[in-house]
């Protein structure tokens, strides 16, 4: 019976806590000035888009391994417990996620003749990412990010918006939020505000 050639192990797929790693090194990087932001953000979309180790290595090649020496204890709640909603829709009227929610790691909103704000500042996440997928038709869709977040934003906008402006780096151990989706005749908005001060 013919043996199997020993496998690169570089060639086997990636997972996403592979991923989160990498990305940690990427931030820590634009952090001390090794890399700029537009060569952060660049890096940062392949990693989403990364299947294997080798592809993941590449974007790290010349960044020395300081995710885990950088890390710190994150103020961010993480639960494992299931999450308020995974969809919002508004058509012809409105929705909102705001205060203290509990955010799923994939989270749904449609505004069709309408509008939504999705607040993260005092959400409950129940993952060390959150991905958006934001639709605006005829409408408006927006998202407020905690402004210590990792933020990635992706959408496309047609006869109308979709804001890249709160992409950028957070601090080790925030979450990471990415949005993406479409704007069609309406806008996707997506920005950064300080976390809501508790009342003693």
């Amino acid at each position: 019976m013919a043996t199997l050639p020993d496998r690169d192990p570089r060639e086997i797929r990636a997972a996403d806590s592979d991923r989160d790693q990498t990305s940690a090194i990427l931030r820590n990087a634009v952090g001390d000035g090794r890399l700029t932001m537009d060569e952060f953000e660049e890096r940062l979309a392949a990693v989403y888009t990364a299947k294997t180790y080798a592809d993941l290595e590449l974007l790290t090649v010349d960044l020395p391994d300081v995710s885990r020496s950088t890390a710190t204890p994150s103020p961010i709640d993480y639960d494992a417990d299931a999450p308020t909603s995974g969809v919002a829709v508004g058509i012809m009227s409105g929705f909102k996620r705001a205060g203290r929610w509990r955010a799923p790691r994939n989270f749904t909103a449609l505004a069709f003749w309408g509008g939504g704000k999705i607040d993260l500042r005092e959400a409950v996440f129940t993952g060390r990412e959150m991905k958006i997928r934001a639709f605006a038709v005829m409408g408006g869709v927006e998202v407020v990010v905690p402004d210590d977040a990792e933020v990635f934003v992706t959408g496309l906008g047609f006869m109308g918006g979709f804001g890249h402006e709160a992409s950028g780096v957070g601090r080790p151990g925030a979450p990471r939020i990415v949005v993406t989706g479409f704007a069609f005749w309406g806008g996707v908005e997506v920005k950064r505000k300080a976390r809501k001060k508790k009342s003693r």
